[in-house]
């Protein structure tokens, strides 16, 4: 059986007039809409509203209902939200034509991508409730979660410590395929593992835009974004910049939260492929030597070695990365040894 209908908002390419379309596949998105605003089906696309990625399969699936997404016809082209502020500066041009020199000049230079991406954003959330931090303060916000979640900061910071827990059962689930002889030492290290996240309450600070700038990821109104942010924000894992400029605040409205949670916060050494198997390797092979958990623990778990990147950005190729092979040991130490 096919995937249920999910409902998408649709708009095309010229107009802001939205229509509610349900499908259970992009192909079969694409064909009602193409049906509903008189457009060719072949040579038609589907793309995000936010920032122009074009839809695959396998990222229709990913996205949350209510999406809003731009029908492209045959030779249309859709940049994201920069888009419809062009649109806004061609029709605004007869009024004020030094605004509109202004704001070209601001978006014509070798730094226009990051600013139309931000503008854009903040033209898409100048009606929500950004400041907002209580659960009566803005309620829709909070439809669909449980009611022990009072405040958004509450709630970003489970939604943080739940990726980083399910990080940590994948290391436990590991211990079947250790070594026999190794096993009881590599569970001593997931215990130890296991006790440093519950004291840095699994490190859901990342989300939390209540936190020190330190160690949050996003800005004090709750914004993530690839522009002047931390590595962790940085595009892909092969690269030190999105091409994109993707951003998001997943704190201004019920829609962003839910399509934040397509964000990847991705392993730049694989967690599968290299660190976990590695570590396994490392607990097996030590002859004496004290393995550094430690380093492996940075690896899981922090921002040493995570990014967080739109799912556009994600690449689930084989990244051919390996872990550091002098920080694999350490000299013993008294504590904490391993026989």
């Amino acid at each position: 059986m096919g995937e249920p209908p999910r409902p998408f908002r649709l708009r095309g390419r010229g107009s802001p007039q939205k229509f509610g379309v349900a499908a259970g596949s992009l192909r079969g998105l694409l064909r009602k809409g193409c049906r509903l605003l008189q457009l060719p089906l072949p040579g038609s696309r589907l793309c995000l509203y936010e920032d122009g990625t074009e839809l695959t399969e396998s990222y229709f699936h990913a996205l949350p209902p209510q999406t809003e997404l731009v029908l492209l016809g045959p030779g249309e082209s859709w940049r994201g939200c920069a888009s419809d502020i062009e649109a806004l500066l061609d029709a605004f041009c007869s009024r004020s034509s030094a605004v509109v020199a202004a704001a070209r000049q601001l978006l014509g230079d070798e730094r226009a991508p990051g600013r139309q991406k931000l503008l854009a954003d903040l033209i898409h959330n100048l009606n929500e409730n950004i400041p907002a931090e209580e659960r009566e303060d803005d309620k829709k916000w909070f439809e669909g979660l449980e009611a022990r979640f009072k405040n958004k900061s509450s709630y970003m910071r489970y939604s943080c410590e739940s990726r980083i827990r399910s990080y940590m059962r994948e290391v436990s689930s590991f211990t079947s395929k250790v070594h026999p002889t190794a096993r009881d030492a590599y569970k001593r290290i997931i215990d130890l593992m296991s006790d440093k996240l519950k004291a840095a309450r699994y490190n859901g600070c990342y989300f939390d835009r209540r936190e020190e700038e330190a160690v949050r990821l996003c800005t004090a109104e709750g914004w993530f974004s690839s522009c002047d942010q931390p590595l962790a924000l940085q595009g892909p894992f092969d690269s030190d910049d999105c091409p994109c400029k993707h951003s998001i605040n997943p704190y201004s409205n019920r829609e962003s939260r839910i399509l934040f949670s397509t964000w990847n916060l991705d392993h730049i050494i694989e967690k599968k492929r290299a660190v976990v198997p590695e570590l396994a390797e490392a607990v097996k092979t030590r002859d004496g030597r004290e393995v550094n958990w430690e380093y492996f623990y940075q690896l899981l778990f922090t921002v040493e070695n995570l990014k967080l990147v739109h799912i556009a950005c994600h690449k689930k190729t084989n990244h051919n990365l390996s872990c550091d092979k002098t920080k694999i040991y350490r000299k013993r130490k008294q504590n904490h040894k391993l026989p």
